[in-house]
């Protein structure tokens, strides 16, 4: 009995180690069941964390890929210009080539590079339809060149007795130059000879910048030797001449449907002219900075960016008198700006051999009768959109 007993009790020992070992092994295929479960869990977890990631990356980049990125380029860009039809833009640098490159907001690719001049090339545009680029070099020399084929039109390897600063487009066959010695020339196209039509040697420096209106009257030169001269294109003789200032005027604009004129110097200053009434201004704009403003570019009949000698890029309403502040900076000072065909980007050069590119688009919608709040260094220093540098102010806006 003992021994039944002992055998009975090894049979239920038996027994109830085989339920445990059954009961462990459901166990462990439902432990194993379960964390198969939590790993697919994680997985999918990690999975949606990283598609949410690749979307925010992507999303992100979408939402400030608004502008085509910087270009650097190896040499001192002399002057660029968008061309009018085409996502193009042309830049003349030290020695003498115009490099071309196509952009958009994803990248800016090089086209071509045209070896022009032997010298460098300081100012360049295109024609209105932009078949034809306009060029002009220290090397005095003038070329016309076909942007298609990249054949020259037309050279002029004399034009000027001293380097030409400055070119400007008056029609299909017709343009002018300015020089280092405040010399003007007016140039046809039509004509055989290598001759300009008309001369004038009425300023005592150089010929910084020149602009006409749609009439093609009046040629309005801006000179390092403060004054404002205005040629009667039609009749090929001097209309006026402004009274000096004591500061070199360095670009002009148009604004107000062609009936003001704004006039920048190298004091920080800006003076606004009646169209025909070049003696004198009408207005001035207070200098918010003495540095130089060396360039600048209309974006809307009464709204103008500047580019300064302290690497700002400044936006200004002009009607009425408003600061509407930083769109966009460089390191060092800027020397020229263009604006796109379709107006929603502008182009800047440096000294620091980059061309950026700011996004303007917001100035559609922009309230220009909103004023800066803060006193003059809040406003010297107040950032748009396009600059991607917060205000101080923006910290404090939401809390």
């Amino acid at each position: 009995m003992i021994k039944d007993t002992i055998l009975i009790q090894n049979d239920d020992s038996d027994s109830d180690v085989s339920m445990d070992v059954d009961s462990s092994e459901n166990e462990e295929e439902e432990s194993d069941s379960e964390q198969s479960e939590i790993n697919e869990d994680d997985e999918k977890s990690n999975e949606q964390e990283e598609d949410d990631l690749v979307k925010a990356i992507n999303a992100s980049k979408e939402l400030h890929r608004e502008h085509p990125p910087a270009i650097s380029i190896d040499d001192y860009v002399g002057g660029l210009c968008f061309h009018p039809i085409n996502d193009l833009i042309a830049l003349g640098n030290l020695y003498g080539d115009v490099l071309l490159y196509k952009y958009n907001n994803e990248e800016t690719n090089l086209v071509s590079t045209i070896e022009l001049h032997e010298k460098a090339c300081r100012d360049l545009k295109f024609s209105n339809d932009g078949e034809i680029l306009y060029s002009v070099s220290k090397d005095k020399s003038i070329m016309i060149t076909d942007v298609q084929t990249e054949k020259l039109k037309a050279s002029y390897d004399a034009a000027h007795d001293v380097p030409i600063y400055t070119i400007t487009v008056l029609s299909e066959d017709t343009f002018a130059t300015g020089d280092e010695d405040g010399t003007v020339k007016l140039w046809d196209l039509r004509q055989k000879s290598q001759t300009c039509e008309f001369s004038l040697k009425k300023m005592n420096d150089y010929v910084s910048t020149m602009l006409t209106n749609d009439d093609k009257k009046y040629l309005v030169c801006g000179s390092g030797d403060g004054s404002i001269t205005t040629i009667n294109i039609p009749a090929r003789k001097l209309h006026c001449q402004s009274e000096e200032y004591d500061e070199e005027f360095t670009s002009l604009g148009l604004f107000k449907n062609d009936t003001k004129i704004l006039a920048s110097t190298s004091k920080g200053k800006m003076y606004l002219f009646n169209w025909g009434e070049f003696g004198y201004h009408s207005d001035e704009f207070p200098n918010l900075t003495k540095k130089a403003i060396n360039c600048m570019v209309p974006i809307t009949d009464n709204v103008v960016i500047t580019g300064g000698e302290d690497g700002n890029l400044r936006a200004y309403s002009l009607f009425p008198h408003r600061r509407l502040g930083i769109v966009g900076q460089h390191n060092f000072p800027i020397e020229s700006i263009d604006v796109s065909n379709n107006g929603t980007l502008i182009a800047s050069s440096s000294h620091d051999n980059l061309i950026k590119f700011w996004n303007v688009q917001y100035f559609e919608t922009m309230n220009l009768q909103e004023q800066i709040k803060g006193g003059k260094q809040v406003q010297m220093k107040y950032n748009l959109p396009s600059s991607k540098i917060n205000n101080p102010s923006d910290f404090f806006k939401d809390l």
